[in-house]
């Protein structure tokens, strides 16, 4: 499928138009997921929500033709286009929707690539952070990075020891020291505990990957970062039913414990003090002095 760029662009606008209003996001199952690792760039979407797809903002030709000429030597260049997949949603009535890699699969098209690797995300929906409210019976939370300040890396920081095989090649990010047993004691606080990451990670993936380390998430937020159409009314009404919601909040960070109390304008702000017996030692210290009487 070779395509000029006028041609690219009124194929885009083609495929927003067929499939905006239309589709569903889909579950795609454990095994679906990983089986699945490269399909037809035929068979991906634009996504609608998504800059690429906006008329004002649309593909950008210059990246585009830097990863053209990056398959068409394939084999003879250091930076492999595919070094990352292609993150995808599937969706209802066919294919998948592209979350992030759009610019990758337009040069794809226009190369007549076959097959292009993709990773299917279960990603967080508004729907979904609904449901999770309604399942908790806690009116408090805690709120963590899951890159920032739960994964690591084990060269700069101490962490938790690696699954054992075969968990350690499907769960290959590596956790902090200390962020299990942290995350314990605040679930017997009366803290539900939600995450959330820039990134794109599934659902499933984060859930049942600190189950292994006997901790229930209560909320997994992820893909924070994308810039989709109507992101800014989406987060205003999230934050709404996260106020409605909970009376306390804590936030830790990567070198502060933030707490703020429903009606209250003040709130504490707790510098995490490391002085020696680990970091999550120092935010245990901070939630015992919150909580002396529990």
């Amino acid at each position: 499928m070779s395509l000029t760029n006028n041609q690219l662009n009124d194929f885009v606008k083609k495929e927003v138009k067929k499939y905006e209003g239309v589709y569903v996001p889909v579950k795609a199952n454990i095994l679906e997921r990983a089986i699945i690792r490269s399909v037809s760039p035929k068979r991906l979407h634009p996504n609608p929500d998504d800059e690429f797809s906006f008329p004002t903002v649309g593909p950008h030709f210059g990246i585009i033709a830097k990863y053209e000429a990056q398959f068409r030597s394939r084999g003879k260049i250091k930076d492999d286009p595919w070094d990352e997949s292609i993150q995808v949603q599937k969706i209802y009535p066919d294919g998948y929707m592209i979350l992030n890699g759009h610019h990758r699969w337009a040069a794809a098209l226009r190369t007549d690539i076959k097959r292009i690797p993709v990773n299917i995300i279960n990603i967080t929906h508004e729907v979904d952070i609904e449901n999770m409210l309604k399942l908790s019976d806690h009116d408090k939370r805690v709120s963590l990075d899951l890159d920032e300040v739960i994964f690591c890396d084990p060269k700069k920081t101490e962490a938790e020891k690696p699954l054992k095989f075969p968990f350690n090649k499907i769960y290959k990010e590596r956790i902090r020291k200390g962020i299990p047993s942290l995350l314990h004691i605040l679930s017997r606080n009366g803290y539900d505990i939600w995450v959330y990451s820039s990134n794109y990670y599934s659902y499933d993936y984060i859930s049942n990957y600190f189950k292994k380390y006997s901790v229930r998430l209560n909320g997994i937020i992820t893909g924070t970062a994308r810039k989709v159409k109507g992101k800014e009314e989406a987060s205003k009404r999230i934050e709404k039913m996260f106020k409605e919601k909970y009376s306390e909040t804590l936030h830790i960070d990567d070198k502060v414990v933030l707490r703020t109390i429903k009606g209250q304008k003040d709130f504490d702000d707790i510098p995490i003090v490391d002085e020696g017996d680990g970091w999550a030692y120092a935010v245990i210290n901070i939630i015992k002095k919150l909580y002396p009487e529990e």
